[in-house]
């Protein structure tokens, strides 16, 4: 399923819904509809498990575009927001997971030319997170070298502590795209939560596309551009650490919970890396995409 949070006018609350061709369906009306109950948000919609997918899934077959009124709207006539718009705690994200964005990194951010042996992580809290279209803020004042990354997310769908390996993809509940951004110069003795976890730094969407439509997440193609210009293109066949080792390494340590969200690393092709160095002012166009998932773009504006 290609599921995801809408909003019909701007003021109407944000619901779930799963695209069906150009239309968004409102799971839990279309359930209502058929005496089925379904929340109305992505976080409770996680939290129900597997089965929810498969009865949601179920109901839209069923319907086989003839939805009950009321059910279903045009996609060209809703917003699409952020598919969780307020993750429960921080996401997770892996620094240095590609192979040439290490080395790059290594040239121009102080990190080691070593390949990590572990994976590297930090966090960025939900107030990071904003939904298709809407704008990065550029504080000139905090920052003069705003910084893209491209990446897949993957989101847990249940609750995940000391997972093997072999089990770890079991544990995840969809992809989605999401935007590390990155203030190079706001890094603190290392540390890379304040350059990373400013307000609008984790656009994320278009959509979740459930796990069992991708099967293998380390098959697929990732880009992004700035103002129409390629900036980014890798597969995530070159991640250090894959998926299913991300999570079973962090679940080592730290119980993974639904809804939890592990951005995970990016390839070469930041501005930091470029020669001479690139970065995001008021005015540009950054746009991201996972093949099999969506495109995100978020413009760059002053923050006021």
């Amino acid at each position: 399923m290609r599921l995801v949070t809408y909003r019909a006018t701007v003021e109407t609350e944000a619901r779930l819904g799963a695209l069906s061709g150009d239309l968004v369906v409102d799971l839990q009306r279309l359930g209502a509809a058929r005496g089925v109950p379904l929340p109305a948000s992505m976080l409770e919609f996680i939290d129900l498990g597997p089965q929810a997918v498969a009865i949601a899934n179920g109901l839209v077959e069923e319907a086989a575009g003839l939805f009950p009124v009321g059910t279903a709207l045009p996609l060209s006539n809703v917003r699409l927001l952020a598919p969780i718009p307020r993750p429960r705690k921080n996401i997770f994200g892996i620094g240095l997971n590609y192979t040439e964005h290490v080395a790059e990194s290594a040239k121009t951010l102080d990190t080691s030319a070593d390949l990590p042996k572990q994976p590297v992580i930090f966090s960025k809290p939900p107030t990071t997170v904003i939904g298709p279209d809407e704008p990065i803020l550029h504080d000139a004042t905090i920052t003069q070298q705003l910084d893209w990354e491209v990446e897949l997310a993957a989101i847990v769908g249940r609750t995940a502590k000391r997972v093997r390996r072999e089990d770890a993809l079991s544990y995840v509940f969809g992809y989605t795209v999401l935007i590390d951004m990155s203030a190079r110069d706001c890094r603190r003795a290392g540390q890379w939560i304040y350059s990373k976890g400013q307000d609008s730094y984790a656009p994320m969407g278009p959509v979740v596309v459930t796990a069992d439509e991708i099967p293998d997440p380390q098959t697929l193609d990732l880009w992004l551009t700035v103002n129409d210009v390629e900036k980014q293109r890798s597969n995530t066949a070159y991640m250090l650490f894959k998926v299913d080792e991300l999570i079973a390494d962090i679940s080592r340590g730290i119980t993974l919970e639904p809804g939890d969200i592990i951005a995970t690393g990016t390839p070469a092709g930041v501005g930091a890396g470029r020669d001479p160095q690139e970065w995001l002012w008021p005015g540009d166009v950054v746009v991201a995409a996972v093949e099999g998932i969506g495109t995100l773009r978020h413009p760059v504006v002053k923050a006021s």
